[in-house]
């Protein structure tokens, strides 16, 4: 396993990150194909003994529970110290005014109970899940960084919004000398590039961690195009994800095919791999829900594209619209 620091910080993480999405109760939230404790474990396990030692959850996942599988799991099978753990906040986690959003009010509590669930005294990565139109932007800053300072959180993060709204909030905490953004999770893979006109020039220019999520657009490029599984069926938020230019989207997944059989390998590890070579990615955040997924997952860090196959897998991209924020 190769470990990178993230973006211009010194926290070094493993070359892939696990998503822990697919970890929760069934019958919590609104993720009917999440795996239950006694599935999940062995995952997580398998991951940490392949070198992993980087993981993504939120406290919205199923309800909080994907925060606590994790929590427990890295307790039994890990020493904390040698984790980097990541969750997220906004996603309302109560039905009153202030159960969700990225007001002082709602930061201050959603921490302290990301926390309960994790069963730890600090995340190292606390990451902001969307933008919050309601919030000044400079009230969500402060609050987060009065949360480092409090040793609750040791890095902070954002997830997928508009690239102005990214270098507003950097340019803001950099200006009042408070703790600044250092990764980015944003939604990016071989059928959703937008990411690729302001996005990533700003991380790169701004040396800002690319954590994308994803990567295998919710198993689309590991499928045949009509293929359906479980969550493809269920998954309401990943049904609207990839709903237009069909046509070129199917091209790219039949390119995906096209390298793996000359190749030998499952797609996934093609459409990761492309993923993953970007120089700007810093780790590509997977989900599991099998032990071949990671299997796969690893192998693809050791596959080296060529420059023809990239152009291959690429040729047939056509824009979409904005897809994983507002």
């Amino acid at each position: 396993m190769i470990y990178k620091n993230l973006g211009g910080s010194g926290v070094r993480v493993s070359q892939l990150c696990l998503g822990c999405m697919t970890f929760g109760v069934p019958e919590r939230g609104d993720h009917r194909w999440t795996l239950p404790e006694e599935q999940s474990r062995p995952l997580i396990r398998q991951a940490l003994e392949l070198g992993i030692n980087f993981f993504d959850t939120a406290n919205g996942y199923s309800d909080g529970t994907s925060e606590e599988i994790l929590g427990r799991a890295i307790k039994d099978f890990a020493r904390r110290e040698e984790i980097v753990l990541a969750t997220k906040v906004f996603f309302p986690m109560a039905p009153d005014a202030n159960g969700g959003g990225l007001s002082r009010k709602a930061i201050f509590r959603q921490i302290d109970a990301s926390l309960r669930r994790l069963g730890t005294d600090y995340v190292d990565l606390y990451q902001i899940h969307r933008w919050d139109y309601a919030t000044p932007i400079e009230e969500t800053l402060e609050a987060l960084h009065d949360v480092v300072k409090s040793g609750k959180a040791r890095y902070l993060g954002a997830s997928s919004m508009w690239a102005w709204q990214f270098s507003k909030s950097l340019y803001a905490a950099r200006q009042r000398n408070w703790t600044p953004f250092v990764s980015m999770q944003n939604h990016y893979n071989l059928l959703y590039r937008e990411e690729e006109r302001e996005m990533m020039p700003l991380c790169v220019d701004q040396k800002i961690g690319v954590i994308p999520w994803s990567p295998l657009a919710r198993g689309r490029l590991t499928r045949a195009w009509d293929e359906q599984t479980e969550r493809s069926r269920t998954d309401e938020y990943g049904g609207k994800l990839y709903v237009s230019n069909i046509d070129s989207d199917r091209a790219v997944v039949e390119q995906v095919a096209k390298i793996a059989a000359a190749r030998g390998i499952p797609k996934a590890q093609v459409a990761l791999a492309w993923v993953a070579q970007k120089p700007f990615v810093t780790a590509p955040i997977v989900g599991a829900a099998r032990s071949q997924h990671l299997t796969d997952a690893i192998a693809a860090l050791s596959l080296a594209l060529t420059a023809e196959e990239i152009a291959q897998l690429e040729a047939p991209y056509a824009p979409h619209p904005i897809a994983g924020h507002a």
